[in-house]
């Protein structure tokens, strides 16, 4: 199940709105097939291994971190799949919590006479498919808040000079969490300072992440590196019911998706944008927004996670903070992450942290 799991991650970020999974076939000792859901959701995990262990499937043991489908949808049944290869036991980690599988899958592997184990390193299949459950339970996508910061926990001077605050091993770790997210999420502070593309770029990616920018009144500009790019990678631009008529018209040309999100005090309303987003399949969204999205996200409960670069340098109270006002006036309502993997990025620390 750990090698399962393991191949299961190959798909995180490139996936959605499916789960990433992961199937090892073993047969008599010896691994015959492997497999894990492949760019776009298909084919399914099962069915990979399944092609690769040909008739060697026949009573072997599946290996696979979430419950086979039991649905039919743009493929058949992955559980029916496994009953027609003949294998002699199921092993799983997770039941499936989407209502058209929900035990079913189980179900019917128990009905065709194959034995079936469940719970088998639940907790590491739950953290890896967080954002799917997320999604189907709570209509929530996953949120990863990057912050890339000083000692002194300030993102760039004075004058808003920031490159480069982390050296290149941490630059290229952000590449990486882009690449095993869905979505790379800013705001418009953001992209009109640093005009970023968001792209993953020299780790070999199959899929870009979609490129998602908070933009209330459509100030940034079509002409940006975004815009230029909108055809090749896709764009999302969450926007209020009010933007000018003539900016849509303008990002619509360049084949942005423009998206329009309910208002709260004069700001996109953050809890209706990210429902959105799941319910357009979204499973794992990197923000990499300045410090007012930063805020934002915690003060709304919307983050779960927080991936802390921290760089070997001082910049001072006169540099730009790497979190907004969160209106806090004691410690005690203060949110108090919890640290879970450290570790060194050349002369830069890398840090996670659970915040919910």
């Amino acid at each position: 199940m750990a090698h399962a799991l393991r191949l299961a991650a190959r798909g995180l970020g490139n996936v959605w709105p499916n789960p990433a999974v992961g199937c090892v076939l073993v047969r008599d000792g010896l691994i015959v097939g492997r497999g894990w859901t492949q760019p776009g959701g298909r084919p399914h995990a099962e069915v990979r291994a399944l092609q690769q262990a040909g008739p060697l499937a026949e009573g072997a043991t599946a290996y696979v971190t979430l419950e086979p489908c039991a649905h039919h949808g743009q493929t058949p049944p992955c559980a029916e799949a496994l009953i027609a290869a003949k294998v002699s036991r199921v092993v799983t980690a997770l039941t499936d919590p989407d209502p058209r599988v929900a035990g079913r899958g189980h179900q019917m592997l128990r009905a065709a006479g194959i034995a079936v184990t469940e719970g088998v390193m639940t907790a590491e299949a739950t953290q890896l498919n967080a954002g799917f459950l997320k999604r189907v339970t709570r209509g929530l996508p996953f949120v990863t808040l990057k912050l890339a910061a000083s000692l002194d926990g300030r993102t760039a001077t004075a004058t808003g000079e920031s490159r480069w605050i982390t050296g290149p091993e941490a630059r290229r770790k952000v590449h990486a969490l882009r690449m095993s997210h869905d979505a790379v999420m800013v705001g418009s502070g953001t992209a009109l300072a640093d005009d970023p593309d968001l792209t993953v770029r020299d780790l070999g990616a199959q899929c870009q992440p979609v490129r998602i920018l908070l933009d209330r009144m459509l100030k940034h500009a079509p002409q940006s590196r975004l815009g230029r790019t909108a055809r090749e990678h896709p764009v999302w631009i969450l926007h209020s019911p009010t933007a000018p008529d003539a900016a849509r018209k303008a990002w619509e040309t360049t084949g942005a998706a423009l998206i329009e999100t309910p208002e709260t005090s004069g700001h996109l309303d953050l809890p209706a944008a990210l429902q959105t987003l799941a319910h357009k399949g979204l499973t794992r969204i990197l923000s990499e927004g300045g410090s007012t999205i930063a805020a934002a996200l915690v003060k709304s409960g919307l983050v779960d996670e927080l991936a802390m670069f921290t760089g070997g340098v001082l910049i001072g109270s006169e540099g730009h903070p790497a979190m907004g006002a969160l209106d806090l006036d004691t410690l005690a309502v203060a949110p108090r992450p919890i640290q879970f993997e450290t570790y060194s990025l050349g002369p830069d620390i890398f840090s996670r942290w659970k915040l919910r």
